[in-house]
């Protein structure tokens, strides 16, 4: 492999690492999600290094250059990752519309309760306190 795409593709990996890290340590990843990150990051990083492995995939898989072989690694975990996170996207949008229809119904039990209550006769009382009942005090 040329040295300058073995450059490009270390300095890629280390870079995505480093950002991966950044970023869960400000909390706005979440370690599950990371763990794919770092993952395909360690997996491009050793293929960058280790020269032979890369090689030996590419020959494996028919692939004339060994640069072509990173790559198509790279966006193999790309794939990976984009359908992991259309599953998640998939559950997390089904558990946002069953979160908003039970929100629908409370918000329709707390209406009709409301209005059974100021349905409701007030008892005869001193004056001051009827008044502050109509007003729900």
């Amino acid at each position: 492999m040329e040295s300058r795409v073995q450059i490009v593709a270390i300095a890629g990996a280390v870079a995505l690492l480093v950002i991966v890290l950044e970023l869960v340590r400000r909390r706005r990843l979440m370690e599950r999600y990371a763990l794919l990150w770092l993952l395909s990051a360690v997996v491009i990083l050793g293929l960058a290094v280790w020269q032979d492995a890369l090689k030996q995939l590419a020959e494996a898989m028919g692939i004339l250059s060994a640069p072509n072989a990173l790559f198509f690694v790279a966006v193999a975990f790309i794939l990976f990752l984009l359908l992991h996170f259309s599953a998640a996207m998939s559950r997390l949008s089904d558990q946002s519309k069953v979160i908003a229809q039970r929100h629908a119904i409370l918000e329709q039990r707390v209406r009709e309760l409301e209005e059974a209550q100021h349905q409701r006769p007030i008892p005869p009382s001193r004056e001051g306190e009827e008044s502050l009942a109509r007003w729900g005090r």
